[in-house]
């Protein structure tokens, strides 16, 4: 890249020289607000998009009042800037005029015609979601020119797009994350000068208390226009204002009625129709949140329109009368022969309102692929946390107070079939729930604590797509020799480690080649049974009618199996008949709770099991944990921490050591990581350590020699996943036990 060329500190440069509140402050308060100024952030994210050559031609549509265009201006030779609207666009002359920048020249007309007489351009850069078909504007690009826009996502989220000319007519596509265009919408009422920042303070104070929209409390202070305001919401929003006379018309009872009313109240949302392959949604607040609706609709795209609370209001009722009309009410609710599956969108419960509460969090625990809910009151606050990816992350949109919190504690007890009245001792239960044509399992536990009952709600998803071998991020060697050890005739197959490790998930995915395979007949005995296979004989443990691990494989070498899997050996009669159907010519695969390959031998001593046996039916033992996963749509490269450097590599750094972090982006909410990737301790038993079991040695000399036999060590498969990109190296220290960060009596892991 050319010494003049921009580049990321320039970039900057011209974002520092910029002052976003200039373009804000003027006399057009309900034009300059939302869309009109875009945050720092999304140009920010929008320039890192750019390689540009020396004083780049730049277009930018649809430019406001010039926010954008003043910080293009700091790093293009020359920008031309379209603005549809007039009054915008003197607001945008007048505020470029007074930083003296010189090098705009900005113009009043149809962005979507672009500015085919001034190109090519090296950038187009396109900030109004009117301009729909852009192929004539990529005619307008140079050579390798660039054209960012947004786009609209599933569940009417916007994505970021840059679009490059690769010559010969051809453009390549390629999406950067989901973007938050809008400011929060209590905070417009400010922005649009019809409040002051105390006013609406105490609105949303008295909103969360009551639970009431925030314009019925800013009413209370001081009287709003309602139409103006929302005629203003909808055009800094970029939102269709509909009335109830155009609505309702077009509205389906049907779709209404296949939502809880309580669910919907606090959403404040109403799905009106669908309209070829478009759900219309009307909503009162312009930044209502289409997600939870998008999973009951997965195939249809969401379209929101807006209308004011006396509209929404009559839209319910008008809905509401045709559904008793009708019969409808009441008629989507599915039978349930074992009394359990309770619909996510039944509505007959007694208090509505924390049911709505109830079904929105659950929506959001599945939306963000959350393994587990956590429910916690404290002295003076009530704390919601999910589980996602193996960490704990605060929802600081629910706003509960103690008392809601009792009544929302007695809505999970009640659908998990528990006793509401006990309080004292801890109680755990079952339900499931739909959302769309998904199934979850949800086991709960409730525990009593200082200041009242906390709980904890597991989220198994039933009918999901089950993840294979290959998908686990197993090094391909290893997953080669999984698949070699499910073909064997007998033995045993253990995968180790600690609660949550993804242990379940590694042996299912092995159950799903054997089920592909007709020769043979595959038998699993599980607590719970976590995901449902086809042509897989699956049996639930029964303790409350004397029916455990150890009963089922005492019965299931009667049924003429040749794979048995157990759930877990946790005790030594499991262990014991684990060991005598590998003895009788079965596979047998079981998990165990151990920290690392050599510990599941020493922990199956612990179990009683006598080592001959052990020695001659064991097989392999992949010990695993779950580390996360870097968010591919913000991937880049990371200078390595020093600390974790020095521990890895006492002595020296390979060369080429390269390290990878996300720089958070809304496709993984901010966090840089999405998902989670398997690293695996595999320990492949042989004559010498078969010989050396049998005499039971020293862990320590069994690991050393295991070494010297290949053991694949969990620190060579953490660092493989480094270098390739796929964890962060921060991973480590929490995935491994200090003693194993350095090199195990071998030379130093290579690249």
């Amino acid at each position: 890249m050319p010494a003049n060329t921009p580049n990321s500190h320039s970039y900057d440069a011209a974002l520092a020289a910029v002052d976003r509140q200039h373009f804000i402050q003027n006399a057009q308060h309900e034009l300059v607000v939302g869309r009109s100024v875009p945050s720092r952030e999304l140009i920010e994210r929008s320039l890192a998009l750019c390689r540009l050559p020396a004083s780049p031609r730049i277009l930018h549509l649809g430019a406001g009042v010039g926010y954008a265009t003043a910080v293009l201006a700091g790093i293009g030779g020359h920008v031309i800037a379209i603005e549809k609207n007039y009054l915008l666009a003197d607001i945008a002359r007048e505020k470029l005029a007074a930083l003296s920048i010189h090098n705009v020249d900005f113009r009043v007309g149809e962005g979507s015609d672009g500015a085919p007489s001034d190109g090519p351009f090296d950038l187009i850069l396109v900030a109004t979601p009117n301009i729909a078909k852009r192929e004539h504007l990529w005619e307008q690009l140079a050579a390798d020119g660039q054209f960012i826009c947004m786009e609209r996502g599933e569940a009417s989220l916007t994505v970021l797009v840059k679009y490059q000319n690769q010559g010969n007519h051809k453009i390549v596509r390629t999406e950067h994350g989901y973007v938050d265009l809008p400011q929060s919408d209590d905070q417009i009422f400010v922005e649009l000068g019809l409040v002051s920042p105390a006013i609406l303070a105490k609105a949303r104070k008295l909103a969360d208390a009551n639970h009431t929209l925030i314009v019925d409390e800013i009413n209370k202070f001081q009287h709003l226009d309602e139409l103006k305001l929302y005629r203003s919401m909808a055009t800094q929003y970029g939102l269709p204002l509909r009335s109830m006379e155009e609505l309702s018309g077009s509205a389906d009872p049907t779709i209404f009625s296949q939502f809880s009313t309580a669910f919907l109240d606090h959403l404040q949302a109403i799905p009106l129709c669908t309209e070829g392959v478009n759900l219309v949604v009307a909503c009162t607040r312009p930044n209502t949140s289409m997600r939870e609706v998008q999973l009951v609709f997965p195939e249809l795209k969401i379209e929101k329109v807006l209308v004011t609370p006396v509209d929404f209001r009559r839209l319910w009722s008008s809905l509401n009368r045709r559904l008793k009309q009708s019969g409808i009410a009441g008629e989507t609710k599915e039978a349930r022969p074992d009394g359990q599956d309770k619909d996510l969108l039944d509505s007959e419960t007694p208090d509505a309102r924390m049911v709505g509460v109830y079904e929105a969090l659950l929506l959001d625990a599945v939306a963000d692929r959350a393994s587990d809910i956590h429910l916690e009151i404290y002295r003076d606050r009530v704390r919601v946390r999910l589980r996602i990816d193996g960490e704990l992350q605060d929802l600081q949109h629910y706003q509960i107070s103690r008392t809601d919190y009792r009544g929302l504690v007695n809505v999970v007890k009640l659908r998990a079939e528990m006793n509401i009245a006990e309080r004292r001792l801890p109680q755990s239960g079952r339900a499931q729930v739909r959302v769309g044509d998904a199934r979850y399992d949800l086991r709960v536990q409730v525990q009593p604590a200082l200041h009242g009952e906390h709980v904890v709600i597991r989220l198994l998803a039933q009918n999901s797509p089950l993840i294979s071998i290959d998908s686990l991020g197993m090094a391909p060697m290893i997953a080669n020799q999984y698949r070699r050890l499910l073909n064997n005739p007998a033995g045993l197959v253990l995968v180790v480690g600690p609660t949550g490790s993804g242990k379940s998930t590694t042996l299912n995915a092995g159950l799903q080649i054997l089920a592909d395979d007709t020769s043979r007949k595959v038998i699993t005995i599980e607590d719970p049974v976590e995901y449902s296979i086809d042509d897989i004989q699956q049996v639930r443990v029964r303790t409350e009618i004397g029916f455990s691990f150890a009963d089922a494989m005492r019965s299931f070498v009667r049924q003429d199996p040749d794979v048995i899997l157990v759930g877990e050996i946790r005790d030594h009669e499991t262990a014991l008949e684990a060991i005598r159907a590998s003895q009788t010519g079965h596979i047998v695969l079981s998990t165990l709770h151990s920290n690392d390959a050599i510990d599941a031998v020493q922990r199956l001593f612990d179990l009683n099991v006598h080592p001959n046996s052990l020695a001659s039916e064991l097989l392999a033992v992949m010990a695993q944990r779950l580390a996360k996963r870097i968010c591919e749509h913000c991937k880049q490269e990371a200078e390595p921490d020093q600390l974790i450097l020095k521990e890895l590599f006492p002595h020296d750094v390979p060369k080429h050591f390269r390290v990878f972090y996300g720089k958070g982006c809304e496709r993984c909410n901010g966090t840089g990581t999405h998902g989670r990737v398997a690293v695996i301790e595999y320990l492949h038993l042989n004559a010498e350590l078969r010989d050396s079991i049998s005499r039971r040695i020293p862990m320590g000399q069994l690991r050393a020699q295991a070494l010297d036999s290949g053991l694949v060590t969990m620190r060579d498969s953490a660092l493989d996943h480094v270098v390739q990109g796929n964890i962060p190296l921060s991973e480590l220290p929490r995935i491994l036990p200090e003693e194993r960060m350095a090199p195990e009596k071998r030379g130093e892991w290579q690249p």
